[in-house]
C-alpha cells in the first residue's frame, strides 16, 4: 500500500502565495509522473501541473508562470509553489502520482485533497 499525505492548503488574499506538499510514503519502488490537480465546486477535475522523473513540467496554460512544481526523488515528495493567486484558482487541489511499487506493479494514486480557498 501507498499513503499521500498532502499539506499546505489554506486560505489566501488574491495576489498571495500558498504552497503545497505531498509526501508518498509506503511500498514504493519509484515514483514516475508526479502531479497536481484541482477541482472547483461544480466543475470537473483538471490538470494543474505534472513533473516526470526526469523533471520535465507540464503546466496548464493558466497556471503558467504562476505556479511551480517541483519534486524531491529523496523524499518522496512532490510540491507545488503557487503564486499571483486569483479567486479563480479556489478549489480542492489533489496530489497524484505514478508508483511503482516494490512487487514491480505499476499504480496511479490519488490524495485525499487539501483546500485552497483565495479571497478578492
Amino acid at each position: 500500500q501507498v499513503q499521500l499525505v498532502e499539506s499546505g492548503g489554506g486560505l489566501e488574499q488574491a495576489g498571495g502565495s500558498l504552497r503545497l506538499s505531498c509526501a508518498a510514503s509506503g511500498s514504493i519502488f519509484s515514483l514516475n509522473t508526479m502531479g497536481w490537480y484541482r477541482q472547483a465546486p461544480g466543475r470537473q477535475r483538471e490538470l494543474v501541473a505534472t513533473i516526470t522523473s526526469g523533471g520535465s513540467t507540464n503546466y496548464a496554460d493558466s497556471m503558467k508562470g504562476r505556479f511551480t512544481i517541483s519534486r524531491d526523488n529523496t523524499k518522496n515528495t512532490v510540491d507545488l509553489q503557487m503564486n499571483s493567486l486569483r479567486p479563480e484558482d479556489t478549489a480542492v487541489y489533489y496530489c497524484n502520482l505514478e508508483v511503482i511499487t516494490r512487487n514491480y506493479y505499476t499504480m496511479i494514486y490519488w490524495g485525499k485533497g487539501t483546500l485552497v480557498t483565495v479571497s478578492s
